[in-house]
């Protein structure tokens, strides 16, 4: 299977929707920022590996809080994934913070700073 195949692009979207819900629902623990999204993930062709983009709204501290609680999770996530999806194998997942929003909205206001000079 390739990388950009039309099933592992299905897996990709089924993997973050059930990722996406099982961290807004499930997982109950305190470091874990209400205001946490899955922007993006990327399950390996051989179904053995996952990378989940990860933003989350707030500083730095909250950031790193979250993905600290998110990775001591891992093992009740993956159970949950197996659970919830029927693949033949359930991925190992790996989060990685995403800033790509900050980094929008920081040039938005470098933009917008521009204007009003």
């Amino acid at each position: 299977m390739r990388k950009n195949s039309i099933k592992n692009t299905r897996i990709n979207s089924e993997v973050m929707k059930d990722l996406a819900d099982i961290i807004r629902s499930q997982i109950k623990d305190p470091r874990i920022a209400p205001m946490t999204c899955v922007t993006g993930v990327e399950v390996a062709p051989d179904l053995k590996t996952c990378k989940a983009f990860i933003s989350v709204l707030g500083d730095d501290e909250a950031r790193n809080k979250t993905l600290e609680g998110l990775r001591s999770a891992e093992g009740y996530i993956r159970r949950q994934l197996a659970q919830d999806l029927n693949l033949r194998n359930t991925p190992e997942i790996t989060f990685i913070p995403d800033t790509s929003i900050e980094y929008g909205m920081h040039m938005s206001e470098i933009i917008d700073s521009l204007h009003t000079d």
